[in-house]
């Protein structure tokens, strides 16, 4: 069975860009791994409030771990682990020392993921870019196995333009 393909979705507001990380948040299993890129300011943060009500946690506690680099979040039907590179260089993070949260029984939402020492095993890639005032240009690419449910939600709200 061929891999699916890379889907484009359209956000045009901070809401729309949360839906999208609800529905998929609610559609992803334990050990999942997104790895989210984009410019500063694109989204990444607002997708992760998202994942977080779609995986049962208010949305409300995420914020950007920038000077942590991890922060755990707990109590929902399954824990989301938010990383962020961004202080980082390239390659400077010891996988290691995020091992436990990369690879556990959690979700892990790796913002500026590139920056792993070595690269992610089984994930969805997540790139967010600006595409006019206001809209982002959301793209999910499944790398590996174990996403089919999550990619066939967001094919839905794709085919749709409506909110899974």
């Amino acid at each position: 069975m061929a891999a699916p393909e890379a889907i484009e979705l359209v956000s045009r507001s901070e809401e729309e860009t949360e839906e999208i990380g609800r529905a998929l948040g609610a559609a992803l299993h334990a050990g999942a791994r997104l790895g989210l890129s984009g410019e500063l300011g694109a989204g990444k943060t607002c997708l992760v409030r998202g994942l977080a009500a779609g995986l049962g946690l208010p949305r409300e506690i995420v914020r950007s771990p920038s000077f942590p680099v991890i922060l755990p979040y707990e109590g929902g039907r399954l824990p989301l682990y938010h990383i962020d590179l961004f202080r980082q260089g390239d390659g400077g993070d010891d996988v290691e020392e995020l091992r436990e949260y990369l690879y556990g029984d959690g979700v892990a939402a790796v913002e500026w993921y590139e920056r792993l020492a070595e690269p992610l095993i089984d994930y969805l890639s997540v790139a967010i870019t600006f595409v006019g005032t206001g809209s982002r240009s959301i793209v999910v690419e499944p790398h590996g196995v174990g996403y089919d449910r999550a990619f066939e939600v967001l094919k839905a709200r794709q085919r749709t333009g409506k909110q899974p």
